[in-house]
């Protein structure tokens, strides 16, 4: 395989800065290669035979960038460090009760100080006046508590060598989801939560509609208030419907338009479209799931956890910028295939926090095998991001992945024994699987599969930038030169001066003054139904879900942003974000 022979010079910088392991001061590791040395050896010691032969196998995938494990993986596997490998974690429902928010509170932090994201729904607790009747004291609702969340993470901070990332989501339906997107709208405020509304197909048909939207909240044991009007919904955390109290009506377009100026002045919250999520959920029949990991990629059940990986596009380009590049369909299967055994085996070899994550996570061995560098290589292959022949190689590339990844999958559950979870006929009857092909589907009926998922598309902004800044996942290219923040070993941040890979790479072979073709396109070049449909296209290849962040104009509308909300529910996206470039974004 002939494979881009370029390299900005960035990639032992940031390995210095971020993931050469250092323990009292002394360096453990003298070279990005000892890393890849010592994750492949860690690894492979989930194999109980031909050890040797997994371990020169996950090597060579490691080596030329052309798979990155997330960093969760390089930093803490085979180390002393008391850290997990997964990088992403959903709580499990919260109690409503003093010692129900704090023990939840506990297991959190546990997380984070481990090394993992995670995913903490908020939908549980009383809204704020709500009376508490041991205490005989007035609720103060789900925001108040995500206060103390966000205090203990910056506290926890302050001794970890790792940012803690969080994610709070509530129900578009909870009594207090007005606070809930209002939070964050003041500057700085909840610096520590990325936040999301689980938003449900009934919410959006109202929206359509101009219909009245109730909010609701579950009774529990209580008995129905005179007067009281009920209603049923299957709440976080539970499999079955609940009777709920309707506490009060407002205009579905006014809950709508204040989501929408809260993305317009801030950028948050995102939206989980929930129903969606557990309606293609592979594991629909034993799970309900409310919440998801930091970044969206990864919708997790109560205390489900998930380890990621990314193959780096870049690296199976043959004659990049040349007049014939093409991609190695052979070497990215043959890649893609090694990847998810390296994947499954994390799950064999690394700490949880918790027992009750330990138990989730082994139940369905999630794995989340992605791609990164999609925009560099469509600038290596001479195709502009957004085009219909991007997305057609996309959906080729990303069908590829899929089949290869579920086939393996199919092939190490003949060898090791399907997920405990697995049901033949009702995993079978997921919608995902129904969609590949007949081979795969009497496959899996007669083998099993040792993951119930398999492929998720994360940001993978440091192991991107790990491998020469090639562009995040599937995201247009930020910019042709920028500066990165780079959080180091010891605490203190690093900033310096980057370059885009696939222009770095032109600018080697053409000159610093050479004219860029203008399939070059940065993330502010590219409209936003391009990217809705780039988007739409990766998610009809991937299981889990995909983290993509869609970029519109600083002039940008709230009513622009609705429109791109609209259209992603429409489009089958399962969840969004939208961010305003310039000030104020």
């Amino acid at each position: 395989m002939q494979t881009n022979p370029f390299h900005a010079p960035i990639s032992e910088h940031v390995w210095r800065t971020k993931y050469q392991w250092c323990e009292g001061g002394h360096m453990q590791e003298p070279s990005i290669e000892a890393t890849w040395d010592r994750v492949a050896l860690a690894v492979s010691g989930a194999e109980a035979h031909h050890h040797n032969d997994w371990r020169e196998r996950f090597r060579a995938i490691l080596s030329d960038f052309r798979f990155l494990p997330a960093g969760r993986i390089l930093a803490g596997a085979a180390t002393s460090r008391s850290t997990t490998l997964f990088n992403c974690f959903v709580m499990g429902p919260m109690e409503d009760s003093i010692p129900g928010i704090f023990n939840a509170l506990r297991d959190a932090m546990v997380t984070l100080q481990a090394g993992g994201g995670v995913g903490i729904d908020f939908s549980t607790l009383r809204p704020a006046g709500a009376l508490a009747l041991s205490s005989g004291g007035v609720a103060t609702g789900p925001v108040s508590f995500m206060a103390i969340w966000d205090e203990a993470n910056a506290v926890l901070e302050t001794n970890n060598l790792r940012r803690g990332a969080m994610m709070a989501t509530l129900r578009c339906d909870h009594p207090d989801i007005e606070s809930f997107i209002d939070s964050k709208i003041a500057k700085g405020a909840l610096p520590h939560f990325k936040m999301s509304v689980l938003v449900t197909d009934e919410f959006m048909r109202a929206v359509e509609e101009d219909g009245p939207w109730p909010l609701v909240f579950p009774l529990g044991g209580n008995s129905i208030p005179v007067g009281g009007e009920v209603c049923e919904r299957v709440w976080s955390g539970g499999m079955t419907p609940q009777l709920c109290l309707v506490h009060r009506r407002l205009p579905a377009r006014a809950l709508w338009e204040k989501l929408l100026e809260a993305q317009y002045t801030s950028s948050e919250p995102a939206v989980l479209f929930i129903d969606r999520i557990n309606s293609a959920n592979n594991l629909w029949y034993c799970e309900n799931l409310y919440a998801s990991n930091p970044f969206g990629e990864i919708p997790l059940p109560p205390y489900g956890a998930c380890n990621l990986g990314s193959l780096n596009l870049t690296r199976f380009v043959q004659h990049p910028f040349a007049e014939h590049p093409r991609v190695d369909f052979g070497d990215l299967r043959a890649v893609a295939s090694v990847a998810t055994r390296f994947l499954d085996n994390v799950h064999d070899i690394s700490l949880f926090p918790l027992k009750a994550q330990e138990k989730a996570a082994g139940a369905s061995r999630r794995i989340g095998l992605g791609v990164t560098g999609l925009a560099d290589m469509f600038a290596m292959l001479g195709l502009r991001y957004g085009s219909q022949a991007s997305i057609n190689l996309t959906h080729q590339i990303m069908s590829t992945i899929r089949d290869t990844a579920y086939r393996t999958s199919i092939a190490i559950a003949q060898e090791k024994g399907a997920f405990p979870e697995f049901d033949k006929i009702k995993y079978g009857a997921s919608p995902f699987v129904l969609a590949l092909s007949h081979d795969i589907q009497d496959a899996i009926s007669q083998h099993g599969i040792r993951n119930s998922h398999l492929l998720a598309v994360a940001p993978t902004g440091s192991i991107s930038l790990l491998a020469n800044n090639v562009s995040s996942g599937i995201e247009p290219i930020h910019a042709f030169k920028t500066q990165r923040c780079v959080r180091g070993a010891d605490g203190q941040e690093v900033t310096f001066d980057v370059e885009d890979a696939a222009w770095y790479q032109y600018k080697a072979l053409h000159g610093a003054s050479a004219v860029l073709p203008a399939h070059f396109v940065q993330s502010a070049d590219v409209c936003a139904e391009d990217q809705l449909h780039m988007m739409a296209m990766v998610q009809s290849c991937v299981d889990n879900a995909i983290s993509k962040s869609l970029v519109l104009p600083e002039s940008a509308s709230a009513q622009d942003i609705g429109l791109v909300l609209l259209q992603a529910w429409e489009l089958g996206l399962k969840g969004i974000s939208v961010f305003r470039t310039g000030p104020g974004s």
